[in-house]
C-alpha cells in the first residue's frame, strides 16, 4: 500500500508510480478515503527493486506491505483510519440504526412512507426498504422496479439516507441512478465475486456505502472479510460487514444467531460491523434481545425490520418486523448498552 506525503497524488505522479508497478506486472488501485487517498498495489508487492524505486520518489511517504491474505481489509491497513459517513453520521461513533420494511409494497406505497417517518421519529439514522427481493420459490413476489421511486420519495420527505438490496448488475444500475446511500448485498450473493467486483468498480471514489451480509452457510470469518476485499479492491472502502444468522437453524429461530462473531471480526478488520437480528431470529418478539446482545458484543450498528403495522406488510414483515414503538425503546436501550460497553458515562 503506497502512502503519499500529500493527501493525494497528482495525475503526473500517479502515472509515474503506475508505470513502475506495471513493469513488475502489478497495478495501482486508487482508493479515496475520508481524509486522504491511498494507493493499493495489487499483485506481488514484495519485489524489492520495485519497492525501492517507489520509495525513492520524493513525493512518497512510505510503502506498507501487509502480511495478510486481505491487504486492504486488514486491521493494520492504512484504511484503519478511514471513516464511513452516511447521512452526516460517522459509523462507529454512536449506534448506527437502520430501520424499515423488508419489502416495499408498490400497491400500497403509503405504508412505506408512513413507516419512514416513524423510523425518523424512533431515532433511526437510515431507512431500509426492499425494492427487489430474492425468494426461494419463483412464484413469490420478487419486488418491483417502481418501488425505487417510493424509496427515494421517503428519503426526500424524511431526510434519512436509504438502503436497498441489489442482486445483479441491472438492479445495481437502477440503484446507482437513484443515488441510494447504502447498497445491501444479501446472503445469497455474499460470495458472488463478479457482482462484488462490479459494485466496487461502479461505486469507486463515491460516498456510497455497501452493507455486505454473511452467507447462511459461511464458515470462517475470514471468508466474509475476503469477500469484502473484492469491493474495496474495486475502489470503494465504504464497506460494512453484517452477521445475519447462519445454518444449521436453531429450533425456534429462523437461523442460528451469529452476533457473537463481532469481536472476531473486529480483531481482524477495521470495517464496521452492523448486525441484522431480524433475519437472525426471524420473530419480532426475539429481535430486541438479539439486537441488544449484538451491541454488547461491540457491533457498530443494527439493521432492523420495522413496519408501521406489520400485519399489513409483505415479505417477512408480518412475522419479524417490530413496530416503531418497539424500535424507539430498542434504540434507547442500545444506546445505554453502547455506553456501558465502551465505558462511557450513562446519562440518567
Amino acid at each position: 500500500m503506497i502512502i503519499p506525503k500529500e493527501s493525494k497524488l497528482t495525475k503526473e505522479q500517479l502515472k509515474e508510480v503506475t508505470d513502475i508497478a506495471n513493469e513488475y506486472s502489478c497495478k495501482i488501485q486508487t482508493i479515496e478515503g475520508h481524509h486522504r487517498t491511498i494507493y493499493a498495489l495489487l499483485g506481488e508487492e514484495r519485489e524489492p527493486i520495485m519497492i525501492n524505486r517507489i520509495l525513492g520518489l520524493d513525493y512518497i511517504d512510505r510503502f506498507d506491505a501487509i502480511d495478510s491474505p486481505y491487504k486492504l481489509m486488514d486491521i493494520h491497513s492504512e484504511l484503519a483510519n478511514h471513516k464511513i459517513v452516511i447521512g452526516g453520521h460517522i459509523v462507529g461513533e454512536s449506534p448506527f440504526i437502520i430501520g424499515g420494511q423488508c419489502t416495499i409494497d408498490p400497491d400500497n406505497p403509503n405504508y412505506f412512507i408512513e413507516t419512514a417517518h416513524a423510523m425518523k421519529e424512533a431515532g433511526a439514522k437510515a431507512l431500509r426498504g426492499g425494492v427487489w427481493k430474492p425468494r426461494t420459490m419463483p412464484y413469490a413476489f420478487q419486488g418491483d422496479d417502481s418501488s425505487i421511486k417510493v424509496l427515494v420519495e421517503a428519503r426526500e420527505q424524511t431526510g434519512l439516507p436509504i438502503d436497498t438490496e441489489v442482486m445483479d448488475e441491472y438492479q445495481l444500475d437502477i440503484a446507482l441512478e437513484a443515488e441510494v446511500d447504502v447498497l445491501q448485498i444479501g446472503t445469497r450473493n455474499a460470495l458472488n465475486y463478479s457482482l462484488l467486483k462490479k459494485i466496487g468498480e461502479k461505486t469507486a471514489n463515491s460516498n456510497m456505502a455497501v452493507l455486505l451480509k454473511r452467507t447462511r452457510a459461511m464458515g470462517p470469518v475470514n471468508e466474509l472479510i475476503a469477500a469484502s476485499e473484492y469491493i474495496v479492491a474495486g475502489g470503494n472502502p465504504n464497506v460494512m460487514l453484517c452477521p445475519r444468522g447462519t445454518i444449521p437453524q436453531m429450533e425456534g429461530y429462523r437461523n442460528n444467531p451469529d452476533e457473537s462473531i463481532t469481536p472476531l471480526l473486529k480483531e481482524k478488520t477495521w470495517a464496521p460491523v452492523v448486525v441484522d437480528p431480524s433475519h437472525s431470529v426471524g420473530r419480532a418478539k426475539y429481535v430486541p434481545g438479539a439486537a441488544l446482545a449484538a451491541i454488547a458484543y461491540g457491533a457498530d450498528g443494527l439493521i432492523i425490520e420495522s413496519h408501521i403495522d406489520p400485519k399489513y406488510g409483505i415479505g417477512d414483515d408480518p412475522k419479524q418486523a417490530v413496530t416503531p414503538e418497539v424500535l424507539t425503546q430498542l434504540i434507547k436501550d442500545a444506546t445505554t448498552i453502547w455506553n456501558i460497553a465502551r465505558g462511557e458515562k450513562v446519562m440518567g
